[in-house]
């Protein structure tokens, strides 16, 4: 189904159970590289911290091991969890990536901590109230575009090096309505994470970025849509592959975490509250053979007025992860 859609991808180096943490980091990398082969056009990184289901504590980090192995996909992070870390410190790692992969760096941050509060506060014993992001994000801006900061800020006349001919792309990454109001006031570009939130909220905050849009980095609205995919070569083979991610998601929801089981133990008898929570997963769930996912999310770009879907594919078994983007670069004709 070939189409001017853009795919990128959106992993998160999940824990499967029965193997070493580290083949999740290493798998991660691999992703990218046969994502590239497969035409997607971004490949970013989560943080998450102390959560046993994910191990992808340091995207900035992983984005340079990403940028040693490819030439050509852009690379980010979705997202730097921003009220953890000095926005100066931030502005300097993503232009040393920069200068490693110059042009293909992005920027995402948010302001969730990634984490529970007391892991927020190991993170940063001194961490800013969330009135104070905007100022965070004001501030990395300045240091990653190289504009001068207002007179009185003790930052002003600092520049964030290296300094060179390209800089990364500041993201805004939300999943409410504060972050797409704020990225439309700052004129950048914003992903909502559709996966999070099942779809909820997702039409009206791109609506209100689009409303409180006023040109800044950007002149003109510029949105992605994050969603979860799950393809296999058969309905049945993919609903099967995604009885890991329901187990994961329905145990999250009652506050059980824990590394991602296989598919054939990751079925339990669910109580009644939580099938119902099962059946509304299943509904919404964006899973099957490739050309029917691959339908759906024209569909959905289209009902959203968007060009670019970012995917998340879990599985246990990496192979199958891999094949799932492999089937659907092929469905929606990116290489």
């Amino acid at each position: 189904m070939p189409s001017t859609l853009r795919l990128s991808v959106l992993d998160q180096s999940v824990n499967r159970a029965g193997r070493p943490q580290d083949e999740s980091i290493r798998h991660t990398v691999a992703l990218a590289e046969h994502c590239e082969r497969w035409g997607y056009h971004r490949f970013w990184l989560s943080e998450h911290h102390a959560l046993p289901t994910l191990v992808g504590t340091a995207p900035e980090v992983l984005m340079a091991a990403v940028a040693a192995r490819t030439q050509r996909i852009r690379i980010g992070s979705a997202g730097v969890m921003l009220p953890h870390y000095a926005p100066f410190k931030v502005a300097e790692q993503f232009r040393v990536l920069d200068a490693l992969a110059p042009g293909r760096i992005d920027l995402g941050v948010g302001r969730a901590p990634g984490s529970d509060q007391r892991t927020a506060r190991l993170l940063n014993p001194d961490l800013q109230a969330s009135e104070d992001f905007p100022r965070q994000v004001l501030e990395l801006k300045a240091w990653v575009t190289g504009e001068e900061l207002p007179e009185g800020h003790p930052g002003r006349g600092i520049a964030a090096l290296p300094v060179t001919s390209t800089a990364p792309q500041l993201w805004m990454l939300g999943s409410s309505a504060y972050g797409a109001q704020l990225a439309g006031h700052l004129g950048l570009p914003y992903a909502f994470a559709h996966f999070i939130t099942d779809g909820e909220g997702c039409e009206q905050a791109l609506d209100l970025y689009r409303s409180t849009f006023r040109p800044g980095v950007l002149q003109e609205p510029m949105a992605v849509v994050c969603l979860s995919a799950l393809v296999a070569e058969t309905d049945e083979e993919a609903w099967h592959q995604f009885k890991s991610r329901e187990r994961a998601r329905i145990d999250r929801r009652t506050g059980r975490f824990g590394p991602l089981l296989p598919p054939e133990r990751a079925p339990r008898a669910y109580s009644e509250a939580e099938e119902v929570e099962a059946r509304l997963l299943r509904e919404r769930a964006i899973v099957g053979a490739p050309d029917d996912v691959a339908q759906r999310l024209h569909n959905l770009a289209s009902r959203w007025k968007v060009d670019e879907l970012t995917l998340v594919t879990w599985t246990w078994d990496p192979a199958a992860q891999r094949r799932s983007y492999e089937l659907l670069a092929a469905a929606c004709g990116l290489a």
